[in-house]
């Protein structure tokens, strides 16, 4: 063993936060497809860490280069030039269903009678292993553990001829959430679950379509926006310019609200509202509801940021930046053999002692998981001489495990789950703890209309979940 190593052992952190699920992106008709669908997966590298990949096709032929990493380091300038074609699909993932591994990187393409395909999906197909199950029995072999390679397979089977019927086809035998980019070899398909669970927005550049989880990606390359794919529907890039199928029957809509209070950019406009209004409309409503008397509002950066900004503005008390965030960082530190206490934290977020000192501080961050984080922050606070510290949290208490495209703890890992928000309080250390209210959550990001799922504060699911996930994701 490398002397060194015992002095300075390598050590991986775990990360107290939801984790962003997967990003897609689509270019149909451009001559640098490849190139904008880098650019477009580059602005979306918040949604999936793990691996990254880009399929082209030059009109005849599909040519697929993925690995795993972030997105800067996978596509070189080789890489990009080799892959020629006015059409690309490109994808981002964190896993959510399946290992991690090179093998369940996407877009995942295969050959089958109906020619070559590429498909790259964010979300999570909640019937999947039973549908796997049969499908093994049936004498079907599957290449990768991801819950995306059955609709594949169905697609396959489908005994229709026309791609748009068999995935359709393919689409009715699944269940869950999926945003969907599927290429072949002169066309893509943009395709939205009935329920609408994520994201996926049609735009426009130079004469050329595009598909992305979000709108940032449309900024970044000078994209204009048309609309967003409807739930239900399935878009056709061809060309014919752009072809509306709608191949599932309408059901209640059931868009997953922490996209607004976590995962996509404050940037992006999703599910037709501004994510930056959204944020700050949270910290407005969780100042009104949880009032305080302090001396600063400090953001838990970089997504507290928005929250404190309208918690700020809307209780009258200045928002200081007293945690500064290193922005370069991977998951993995090497650490003297002498532990430091609250290590990975402190590597994460430093505090401004010359702020906090003698100050009472509102602390505002999105959302309580595991609970060792804010502890952990709070704690540092007041060892930088905080007099008070008083924490909100800009939603309602998560008390239940997603199963529609985000890798959640399980149920016994939920701090909200099994405790009071008076024992999480005590837990943490703070002076007072408010989370916001669900009522308030769904005036602030303007569900007026019931739109939108928040299964993960209710454990109210908007679909039937398979015995193997329960298993998984709420064992006891």
């Amino acid at each position: 063993m490398d002397p060194a190593s015992q002095l300075f052992p390598v050590v991986s952190l775990p990360d107290d936060k939801f984790h962003d699920h997967c990003g897609v992106f689509a270019v149909f008709g451009h001559p640098e497809a490849s190139k904008l669908t880098y650019l477009g997966l580059y602005a979306l590298q918040h949604r999936g860490q793990e691996s990254a990949g880009i399929a082209v096709s030059d009109g005849e032929t599909l040519t697929c280069y993925k690995q795993m990493g972030h997105i800067a380091e996978i596509f070189t300038e080789p890489v990009l030039a080799s892959l020629k074609g006015p059409y690309a699909i490109g994808h981002t993932r964190y896993s959510t269903a399946g290992d991690t591994v090179l093998k369940n990187a996407q877009p995942l393409m295969v050959n089958c009678q109906k020619g070559q395909v590429a498909l790259g999906h964010n979300g999570n197909i909640v019937n999947a292993p039973a549908i796997r199950r049969d499908l093994e029995n049936r004498g079907d072999i599957f290449q990768t553990t991801s819950d995306t390679e059955v609709i594949l397979h169905h697609f396959a089977r489908s005994k229709h001829h026309g791609i748009p019927e068999s995935l359709a086809d393919a689409l009715d035998r699944v269940e869950g959430a999926y945003s969907i980019v599927a290429l072949f070899k002169d066309s893509i398909y943009g395709i939205r679950d009935p329920r609408g669970f994520r994201p996926l927005t049609l735009g426009k550049i130079d004469g050329a379509y595009v598909l992305s989880s979000e709108t940032c990606a449309f900024d970044l390359i000078n994209a204009q926006p048309i609309r967003d794919i409807e739930p239900g529907e399935m878009v056709i890039l061809d060309k014919r310019g752009v072809t509306s199928l709608h191949f599932a029957p309408p059901v209640k809509p059931a868009q997953c609200i922490f996209e607004h209070v976590y995962f996509a950019r404050p940037d992006s406009v999703v599910f037709g509202r501004s994510v930056q209004v959204s944020r700050e409309e949270l910290g407005r409503y969780l100042a009104r509801e949880h009032p305080v008397e302090a001396d600063m509002v400090v953001p838990v950066p970089d997504s507290g940021v928005p929250a404190a900004l309208g918690f700020a503005e809307e209780s009258g008390i200045p928002m200081k930046m007293a945690l500064i965030r290193n922005h370069y960082i991977g998951r993995t530190f090497i650490e003297p053999s002498q532990a430091i206490r609250d290590f990975g934290v402190r590597l994460k977020l430093n505090p401004v002692r010359s702020l906090l000192e003698g100050k009472r501080v509102v602390l505002v961050d999105d959302s309580i998981i595991r609970g060792t984080t804010s502890r952990k922050l709070v704690r540092i606070v007041r060892e930088c001489g905080a007099r008070e510290v008083h924490m909100r949290i800009s939603c309602p208490p998560t008390i239940s495990p997603c199963y529609y495209g985000i890798d959640t703890p399980t149920r016994k890992e939920l701090i909200a789950a099994t405790h009071s928000v008076e024992e999480i309080r005590q837990y943490i250390g703070a002076d007072t703890l408010g989370y916001l209210s669900l009522d308030s959550l769904r005036k602030a990001v303007g569900d007026t209309a019931g739109r939108f799922c928040s299964a993960c504060y209710t454990a109210s699911y908007p679909t039937v979940v398979q015995e193997p996930l329960l298993a998984l994701r709420q064992r006891d």
